[in-house]
């Protein structure tokens, strides 16, 4: 199970995450310096985040119904969030940008996000000291993906009085050069119907009802490999030299409570669910970074190196969000489907078995 986790997180989310970016595009926006750079970065960025709380908000319960006493469930799925086309491109000149970053060409200003064209550059952006001269210039990247995936695999056991447990997560999986990730869930359904009515409620309502809550934690750490402009010199001798310790740290806290109605008809369940989610994004660039920031008199370039020069912190996703789908049990195995509604759309689809 373990090794089909890290399969899933090695095809999907690492494949998405930051990291994808970090050596590329990502890696450029740094030249910027601290706070320009990080209004660019959220602004490409985005997407990602959104998609990335919407999925891992997905897939957690397709019945009203808790599980009886250790009854369980085990559960492979993954979800596919869209990327609105809104949400495809961003106006560079509409973020706040210092003066010190400039559009090369201003009847341009239009960039893709990590959700928009992968074949369509970014408009390039010129960069200035604080003088007024130009000191560098980069293209913004293009797009990676408009359909961000996120897997999930979780165990549900029945507890008592009408009420289960599911647990999602993995330890810490390293990969090496390509960073490490791991991720730690829990949730809680409880049946209402069954306080309402009792043991008879099978017999005297026609559908089950439920409430649910779910938090999930998913974090990850991807090196990076930033290194000063060919031929640039410290800014003065205060300048950090060591710049081996460079890396993206992100952190995707995930909250949804719903309330699950549902109706078994032999081993077909269809479902609805309405309820709220919330995923808050922490995400930093850690270690020390050379920035070109000046030309001395000779036209030699200049860096100056900072520490942690990106630092986001915000609620990606905040709202209502309705699913609707139904699950299959014929026997031991379990099929599952469902289609969400939030502020991005998305699919989520898996196999399981239990009973």
């Amino acid at each position: 199970m373990k090794k089909l986790y890290i399969l899933l997180f090695a095809a999907t989310l690492l494949y998405t995450a930051p990291g994808a970016y970090a050596q590329g595009g990502f890696s450029a926006l740094i030249k910027s310096g601290p706070a320009d750079a990080t209004k660019l970065v959220n602004a490409y960025g985005e997407p990602l985040f959104k998609g990335i709380g919407v999925g891992l908000n997905s897939g957690w319960y397709s019945s009203a119904k808790a599980k009886k006493i250790l009854g369980f469930d085990l559960r492979i799925s993954a979800s596919a969030t869209f990327v609105p086309t809104s949400d495809k491109t961003f106006d560079v000149s509409k973020i706040g940008l210092s003066s010190n970053v400039r559009l090369d060409d201003p009847s341009h200003p239009f960039a893709p996000t990590f959700g928009g064209s992968t074949s369509t550059q970014g408009p390039l952006l010129d960069i200035y000291d604080d003088n007024g001269q130009k000191v560098g210039s980069y293209t913004m990247p293009s797009g990676k993906l408009s359909v961000i995936p996120a897997p999930q695999v979780q165990l549900t056991i029945g507890l008592v009085y009408n009420t289960d447990l599911t647990v999602r997560g993995i330890p810490t999986i390293d990969m090496g050069s390509t960073g490490s990730i791991s991720s730690i869930g829990f949730g809680l359904r409880h049946d209402i119907m069954r306080d309402i009515v009792g043991k008879t409620a099978d017999k005297l309502i026609p559908f089950d009802l439920a409430i649910a809550a779910g938090y999930s934690h998913l974090s990850m750490s991807i090196p990076m490999t930033v290194n000063p402009d060919e031929g640039a010199k410290p800014k003065d001798s205060q300048q950090s030299t060591d710049f081996s310790n460079q890396h993206i740290g992100a952190a995707f806290n995930n909250f949804m409570i719903e309330a699950i109605i549902s109706k078994k008809i032999t081993f077909f369940t269809p479902f609805l669910s309405v309820g709220y989610n919330n995923t808050h994004t922490a995400l930093g660039v850690y270690g020390n970074f050379p920035i070109t920031t000046g030309e001395t008199i000779t036209g030699t370039s200049t860096y100056t190196s900072y520490n942690n020069p990106i630092n986001i912190t915000e609620s990606s996703i905040n709202g209502l969000r309705a699913d609707l789908g139904f699950e299959l049990t014929p026997g031991f195995f379990r099929l599952y489907v469902s289609g969400s509604i939030a502020q991005y759309k998305s699919v989520n689809a898996g196999i399981g078995f239990g009973f």
